[in-house]
């Protein structure tokens, strides 16, 4: 498991009252994963979601029904069948450097007597990334799509 720098990095956790392989089909699934990726009222729309090491992960989204427009563009780095995802917007699709990256990503499913622990990791390269990152709202952002994901999987019967 990937210990959080403080200066560093940035994280969400939350216990997902749903069985880790709902959490992780919700994961890997793009229509699934287009429904919780981006908070609401946006629109995600899942370009790519080659979820093995070195394949991409795209995706666009829109506001008030506009144009689709570019949200990710990232490349998986490791993948471990329903415990975990690590991806970065620092390369794209097939190890191919990104102009722009600033973040790698770890997502973690365990085990919980309730059901799935989750937690996403944001690694930054620099302290002024990461503040970056939380100024533009990861907190919010990412809390509201882990508990947009906790809401499909939990009310699934």
């Amino acid at each position: 498991m990937q210990t959080v720098t403080a200066e560093l990095d940035l994280e969400v956790s939350r216990i997902i009252k749903a069985p880790r392989d709902r959490v992780w089909n919700a994961w890997v699934d793009p229509e699934r994963l287009a429904k919780w990726w981006i908070p609401h009222p946006l629109i995600c729309r899942v370009v790519s979601l080659d979820v093995r090491p070195g394949g991409a992960f795209v995706t666009e989204m829109s506001e008030n029904d506009g144009p689709f427009v570019p949200h990710l563009s990232a490349c998986f780095l490791d993948v471990l069948p329903g415990e975990r995802i690590i991806y970065t917007n620092a390369l794209t699709g097939g190890w191919r450097p990104a102009e722009n990256g600033f973040v790698t990503a770890i997502i973690t499913l365990s085990d919980h007597p309730e059901g799935t622990h989750y937690r996403a990791q944001a690694l930054h390269k620099s302290r002024a990334d990461r503040e970056k990152h939380e100024e533009l709202g990861f907190h919010d952002g990412w809390g509201t799509v882990v508990a947009q994901l906790a809401e499909c999987v939990e009310t699934k019967t």
